[in-house]
């Protein structure tokens, strides 16, 4: 078998999925969209996060009913933010036994795939013991809480951005690289089959209108783009995007249309499209599949994918953001005003190139115009944000190839009354507008410090978008 088929045929790539927040769904076809999207951009399985709702049930039923419509494959992953590793093996088992024969099953060397977030602790022979069927076993356990690897079959690193070791934004000389993890998880593993995480973006902004308050950022920037030429040079057998539709960690690639309850993250969700980060990573799958270390050969038609924050990250928002008042911080991940994290993050525009052939891109971001020589493959460019119009053009041998204006200026508006240290995301060519469903926005004012400089302000914001897009504007 050559080396092109054989990777093609080994190489997995999965994509994380929030069951917590999509329990009002009511049949199997509530997923298809779902499916179909992830399977067309080549994710091969969903892997289903899980803990204690009364939901959860009826919603795996869904999930694995549409993944055999759609021809998709999924798995489950255990929460244990719910879940108890000292006690709770018997029924993570008789969960997998429930499932694991579907035919939607995700098989790995002939075994149930099942993973987790967290875990450490767990009786892992118990578990295989009960669940009566033979299992991939490839958790999210850490190196430093299981140093022994044994009683795993493979492993996630769900660490998948910049930090400090600490579970926050680097500081100081304390700056581990999401590649230092793969060297961590590898040694650990010693030949085992490893799952790289890829995410896009970290920032959640949940202040104390509701239990799980929590502020921070790591850095994006650029990490969507750097982590997949990192993971064509690694070639890990799995990989796993950090997320399908965790909005409350602004990590999601899926619509904002795909069915989900709103747990408070539409306030910095409302209009933040990242559907362009899905678009982008389809020729990166297609070249991590085929084990190539370039994307240029999987880049069929001509693409600009552009990003960045709406807000300066000094702007002052205190008058009116949510997290301006004590809340409980058992966690530690509570911090008052703006994220804790937020001066890691850089004012700047980010665009990547996907060209078929070399040619010219222009940025403008507010009054700042700059133009770069941009090769055939994939490029990355930045530019200092600036307030108003955010404007990208390709032009190829002084031809127009596309040009367009996003649909979200670069403000001095506290929108919603919030620092909002979420990306919006937009393509070119452009891409149809899928905004939060009512459901989606149910929360939107929950929490809001009432006023029209914030909810008015938000409420105004959210239909001005929509109804651009609905115009075509």
């Amino acid at each position: 078998m050559s080396v092109l088929l054989f990777a093609r045929w080994l190489a997995k790539v999965f994509c994380h999925f929030m069951i917590g927040i999509v329990g009002s769904r009511i049949s199997a076809s509530d997923y298809d969209n779902d499916m179909k999207r992830a399977k067309a951009v080549g994710i091969d399985a969903f892997a289903l996060n899980i803990g204690l709702d009364p939901y959860t049930d009826t919603q795996l039923g869904y999930a694995y009913e549409s993944a055999e419509a759609n021809n998709m494959k999924v798995f489950i992953s255990f929460d244990f933010n719910w879940f108890s590793p000292s006690s709770d093996a018997a029924k993570v088992s008789q969960i997998i036994a429930t499932y694991a024969t579907k035919p939607s099953q995700l098989m790995i060397d002939g075994k149930a795939m099942v993973s987790s977030f967290a875990g450490d602790g767990l009786n892992t022979a118990a578990m295989r013991a009960a669940a009566e069927v033979p299992i991939f076993w490839a958790p999210n356990f850490s190196p430093e809480l299981t140093p022994d690897s044994s009683s795993v079959d493979g492993a996630l690193n769900w660490m998948a951005w910049p930090n400090n070791g600490a579970n926050k934004a680097p500081r100081g000389g304390s700056n581990l690289t999401v590649a230092d993890g793969d060297e961590k998880y590898l040694n650990w593993l010693a030949g085992k089959p490893y799952i790289a995480p890829v995410s896009p973006w970290f920032s959640t902004h949940f202040g104390p209108e509701v239990a799980y308050s929590k502020n921070w950022v790591f850095p994006g920037d650029t990490l969507w783009y750097d982590r997949w030429n990192e993971i064509l040079i690694l070639k890990p057998r799995f990989i796993e995007i950090i997320t399908w539709n965790d909005y409350g960690e602004s990590h999601y690639i899926a619509p904002l249309s795909s069915s989900h309850y709103d747990d408070g993250n539409s306030k910095w969700v409302n209009d933040m499209t990242h559907e362009g980060w899905m678009e982008m990573a389809k020729p990166f799958i297609a070249a991590y599949k085929a084990g190539s270390t370039t994307v240029g050969d999987f880049i069929t038609d001509d693409e600009l994918v552009y990003w960045y924050r709406p807000n300066p990250k000094d702007l002052d928002c205190d008058a009116t953001d949510t997290t301006m008042v004590t809340a409980s911080n058992a966690s530690g991940n509570y911090f008052m005003g703006r994220p804790d994290g937020y001066d890691s993050t850089k004012d700047h525009v980010f665009v990547v190139s996907l060209l078929t052939a070399p040619g010219t891109v222009t940025i403008t971001s507010g009054n700042n115009t700059q133009a770069f020589n941009a090769p055939a493959g994939a490029s990355i460019f930045e530019v200092a944000m600036g307030l108003g119009q955010q404007k990208f053009a390709v032009t190829r041998d002084s031809h127009d190839v596309f040009s367009g204006t996003s649909l979200k200026d670069i403000t001095e508006s506290c929108i919603c009354g919030l620092y909002n240290f979420n990306a919006y995301v937009g393509k070119l060519p452009g891409l149809a507008y899928r905004p939060l469903s009512e459901e989606g926005l149910a929360s939107l004012t929950d929490g809001l410090h009432w006023r029209r400089s914030s909810s008015d302000i938000c409420a105004y914001y959210y239909w001005r978008l929509r109804r651009e897009a609905d115009n075509d504007l």
